[in-house]
């Protein structure tokens, strides 16, 4: 028997995503939206001196998976670099698509695997790291000058 779509570990990620206050000054902003259900997410990103995500905010208006994907984005993302978020946001895709056995190594994308045979729901669950990758990239495209740097 198959794990339910919507199952308690999707509905308490859903109702905890972090970060979910905009960045007053991002370096790199991105807005995502699904055009099969209307879910929509915006990620803002700032990069420390190492090129690595110091700070992050995001607007999550997303069904229950679209806001547990943005929930385990939110909880691992600090800490990473455009490249890294590039390899999540590829890893989740052929996940979803079938064509990988396993998400990568992103902590708790295997929760998706009950939606993998709904492909209407795989853009909701890709919002977030699409949008978190988008932003990273443009960020680390933004020389850092003196006055960026906290």
């Amino acid at each position: 028997m198959s794990a339910p779509l919507y199952n308690q570990t999707i509905l308490r990620l859903a109702t905890s995503i972090p970060h979910q206050v905009r960045l007053d000054a991002p370096q790199g902003s991105s807005e995502k939206r699904s055009p099969v259900c209307g879910s929509r997410i915006i990620v803002d990103v700032a990069l420390g001196p190492d090129g690595r995500v110091a700070a992050i905010g995001q607007e999550v208006r997303a069904c229950a998976l679209g806001q547990a994907s943005a929930s385990l984005m939110g909880a691992a993302a600090v800490g990473r670099t455009a490249a890294e978020l590039e390899r999540a946001r590829a890893d989740l895709t052929a996940y979803l698509a079938g064509v990988a056995d396993t998400p990568g190594d992103w902590p708790g994308l295997e929760i998706f695997e009950p939606a993998r045979p709904y492909t209407a729901r795989h853009a909701s669950i890709r919002l977030a790291f699409e949008a978190v990758a988008d932003a990273a990239r443009q960020a680390a495209d933004v020389p850092i000058h003196a006055e960026n740097v906290a």
